[in-house]
């Protein structure tokens, strides 16, 4: 019978060997380009949802959340105050909400199954960023210039025969343009805050069941989710190599 190593329960030992890297950078100054950080936000975001379970819901077990960001871009409006910029954050959180629902009852115990519900919460802000730790580079505008060239014509009748007329050729166009492709300013997701309160708005008494259980299929939800982002984007950097 032929060995499948990848139900193995052991894994060979491979030997490793410490090399000294090669090809470095000669020792002097330099200029790189590296992610710098423009600056460091904290953002907290309230956050209000209803939501609507498919069974009736006898408690629930356990709620796990992940933050998705789904948009962080940084606008920059003509100021007369030093750099300035508008953060707009757009996401979601994403809830998967583990519940009991219960499918036999009497007066001294109740059975259930456990059964799961995902949801997406959406959220969109905007953040007045009021000074940088390192100003943004950029953005240099596009430029495009006209030129023309002296065109000496004849005039029709009714002119001296000596004059002509000097002006630019109306079917011609010449033109001189400049494009500047400017790096664009990136967040990183650094930490995710998120405190909550659910409260059911529908509980019933559990038919047939005991006094104090019930059910409901209606959860609002209240939040505060509290970001932590790094405002960066690629620059020159000098440095000293040694």
């Amino acid at each position: 019978m032929p060995i499948n190593f990848d139900e193995s329960a052991s894994i060979g030992e491979c030997d490793g060997v410490i090399v000294t890297p090669g090809n470095l950078t000669p020792a002097g100054a330099r200029i790189v380009k590296v992610p710098v950080l423009l600056q460091e936000v904290s953002v907290q975001i309230p956050l209000k949802a209803r939501i609507k379970f498919p069974d009736p819901v006898l408690e629930i077990k356990k709620i796990k959340k992940r933050v998705k960001v789904t948009q962080c871009r940084l606008i920059q409006p003509r100021t007369t105050r030093g750099p300035r910029g508008k953060l707009f954050l757009s996401g979601f959180v994403r809830k998967n909400i583990q519940y009991a629902t219960p499918f036999c009852a009497d007066k001294e115990e109740v059975s259930s199954r456990i059964r799961s519900l995902t949801v997406d919460i959406p959220f969109d802000c905007v953040v007045e960023i009021d000074e940088f730790l390192t100003p943004p580079v950029g953005p240099f505008f596009n430029v495009r210039r006209e030129f023309d060239f002296l065109v000496n014509q004849p005039l029709p009748a009714g002119f001296p025969e000596k004059d002509e007329l000097m002006s630019n050729d109306l079917s011609q166009f010449h033109q001189q343009s400049t494009e500047f492709f400017n790096e664009m300013i990136f967040c990183e997701l650094v930490r995710s805050d998120i405190t909550e309160w659910d409260e059911a708005t529908n509980r019933r008494p559990l038919k047939d069941g005991p006094f104090e259980e019930g059910v409901f299929t209606e959860l609002v939800e209240k939040m505060v989710l509290d970001l932590v982002l790094k405002v960066l984007q690629n620059q020159q950097v000098r440095v000293n190599a040694r």
